[in-house]
């Protein structure tokens, strides 16, 4: 089976955090949100309480296939500053994990710590100069560049959720979820 890695902090965005969450379990993936403070719930971007399933310390040792960050702020800014991620993002990064980030993610998380050099990637519009290295594409919702994949913002979190399911278990599983959500 399939597995993924959500990491959420204070600040994440709910609907990319969720959409991501919920798109990848109806493929069949599993999916371990984790929280990176000491507390498995966290406070999203604009309130709402959401409940890891483990803290981001208890899975610091196991491998998944990919790794999706959610934005919202402040949210990206603490998945930025959380070392204990960044060694996890840099693991999976040599071992070709697929690397997915939307909103200010890509550019605070992955920019800010070299995982898009050479690559091309988007995010939320403004966030653009954290894209160190990169090449900013603005007009599409969903930049993927080897094992990096990239979205706009949380109108992008359907999108960004289907295509990280179409990577992990095929276009076919992708399109029957998208059927099933009616888009």
């Amino acid at each position: 089976m399939a597995t993924l890695l959500v990491p959420i902090a204070n600040g994440s965005e709910e609907i990319e955090a969720i959409t991501i969450i919920d798109v990848l379990r109806r493929g069949g993936v599993e999916v371990v949100v984790a929280s990176i403070h000491e507390s498995k719930t966290i406070c999203a971007a604009r309130g709402s309480k959401i409940e890891a399933d483990e803290l981001l310390t208890d899975v610091q040792d196991s491998m998944f296939d990919a790794i999706a960050l959610p934005g919202g702020m402040p949210g990206a800014e603490n998945l930025r500053e959380c070392k204990l991620l960044i060694d996890i993002l840099e693991k999976h990064d040599i071992q070709d994990a697929l690397l997915a980030a939307i909103c200010a993610a890509p550019a605070l998380v992955f920019g800010t710590h070299g995982f898009l050099v050479d690559k091309q990637a988007t995010c939320y519009p403004g966030f653009e100069s954290g894209l160190t290295g990169a090449e900013y594409i603005s007009d599409q919702p969903v930049v993927m560049d080897d094992n990096t994949l990239t979205s706009q913002g949380p109108a992008t979190a359907m999108t960004f959720a289907l295509s990280l399911l179409a990577n992990l278990k095929g276009y076919d599983v992708a399109q029957e979820v998208a059927d099933g959500l009616l888009c």
